[in-house]
């Protein structure tokens, strides 16, 4: 199996009580031992780290290393910032955004980006700087920071962020939008957790690419090869089981018997990432305690959910490495295809479910028609989803012909589950 990129390394003053062997072996390049800690770190796992502490972390990485950029993105309902952390090389072709910890009470995912941040910035091994020479990185490590303060799957209004990824109702979500349009992310990954069902659901570790049908072809598979031939691998190179999220398997013979989550909807992000041309990968760290020790000992269970999720990133950093111009060059074409207006558009059904003849616009209109009305009500969203709008009188006409084309309909045809307003079908763009 291929060697991973040491990014745990930079821990070493707790990696030692991490549950598994640590990431790094004897014979790698050294890593950074300096910089900040988080107080998820500071505490060996007994805590999580506190909005203050992370605050603080992130200004400290920001202002020792000029590896690192941090800037506010935003602002939740209760005006606590949103941010991005920028590394590697800003003129890259290659983009890779981590979301960290959309639901406020997973937060092992938001612990793990903390630590990436830190490690990418003072590591000195030759892996991570060619992949920070050769790849732009953007991290948002705390995607739901009043979810977080409040320990609640949901924002301050009660609203699950990932399933607002068409509506854009939240300031978290705008936020999250707003991002992906300007920076056209070629991998999107997105760190979570689950509460496991032995034993048929309980893998260390669950992932699940974009199966919204609407994903170009090249684009999901190579989120499904991240999956498979890099996250997976390295997550098990490390002792930890791994699934395919949402599927029940038999414990037996291991084959699939129940489907409970993971469809091709459109609102949640693993899906709006393939709908907007980057290889979108979720991840799932098991909450639950696996072994009598974790039962006595929280942050023995805080360590392994937290260092599960470490070592995933090492596949993703490796596939980055690896497969970068690949993927990028299957974004760009992707990105491309919808000027050519050509093909079905699905507003239901997944890569394991084949849609329903209703949910196929086997010949779809060529744009839609929007009253003055619906245009004032959506035209902020439609510009924070990157979607090209023609003004006609005090209406406006949004063509298919555009790179985000599978997008227009879900947003704006009367029968597409989740739109935002009744688009009249337009006869000529």
């Amino acid at each position: 199996m291929r060697r991973a990129l040491s990014l745990t390394a930079a821990a070493t003053a707790f990696a030692a009580a991490l549950t598994g062997p640590a990431l790094v072996t004897s014979g790698e390049a050294e890593a950074a031992t300096s910089g900040p800690r988080t107080g998820f770190e500071q505490s060996n796992g007994a805590r999580w780290t506190t909005q203050p502490e992370e605050q603080d972390f992130l200004r400290a990485v920001d202002r020792e290393s000029p590896r690192v950029r941090v800037e506010q993105i935003g602002t939740t309902q209760q005006n606590r910032p949103l941010q991005l952390a920028r590394l590697g090389n800003q003129q890259a072709s290659l983009t890779v955004l981590l979301i960290c910890s959309q639901h406020g009470d997973e937060p092992s995912g938001r612990e793990a980006c903390l630590s990436t941040i830190r490690n990418l910035a003072y590591a000195q091994d030759k892996r991570t700087r060619e992949l920070l020479d050769r790849s732009r990185i953007l991290i948002v490590p705390t995607a739901n920071p009043d979810g977080r303060a409040a320990d609640t799957r949901g924002n301050a209004d009660g609203v699950d962020i990932n399933r607002d990824h068409v509506a854009l109702a939240t300031a978290e979500g705008r936020t999250l939008a707003r991002v992906i349009r300007d920076q056209r992310p070629d991998v999107i990954y997105d760190l979570h957790e689950y509460g496991a069902t032995p034993p048929y659901y309980d893998k260390d570790l669950f992932d699940l690419w974009p199966r919204n049908l609407n994903t170009d072809h090249d684009v999901h598979d190579h989120a499904k090869e991240l999956s498979g031939d890099y996250v997976r691998p390295a997550a098990e190179g490390e002792g930890y089981s791994t699934g395919t999220y949402g599927i029940w398997t038999d414990p037996e013979t291991g084959e699939p018997i129940k489907q409970v989550a993971g469809d091709g909807q459109e609102r949640i992000l693993r899906n709006a990432s393939g709908i907007k041309h980057a290889a979108g990968l979720l991840i799932e760290s098991r909450v639950d305690p696996l072994t009598d020790e974790e039962k006595a000992d929280e942050s023995v269970n805080n360590r392994r959910r937290v260092h599960s999720q470490l070592a995933s990133l090492d596949g993703l950093f490796a596939f980055a490495g690896e497969k970068g111009r690949s993927v990028d060059r299957a974004t760009g074409e992707a990105r491309r295809a919808g000027y050519a207006d050509r093909g079905p558009v699905y507003l239901g059904g997944a890569d394991n479910d084949p849609a329903e003849p209703s949910e196929i616009l086997a010949d779809p209109p060529c744009g839609y028609q929007l009253t003055a009305g619906q245009y004032a009500e959506i035209r902020d969203e439609l510009a924070l989803h990157g979607v090209t709008v023609r003004r006609e009188g005090d209406g406006a006409l949004v063509p298919l012909r555009q790179s985000l084309r599978a997008l227009v309909p879900l947003l704006l045809d009367e029968r597409a589950p989740y739109n935002l307003v009744n688009g009249q079908p337009a006869d000529e763009c």
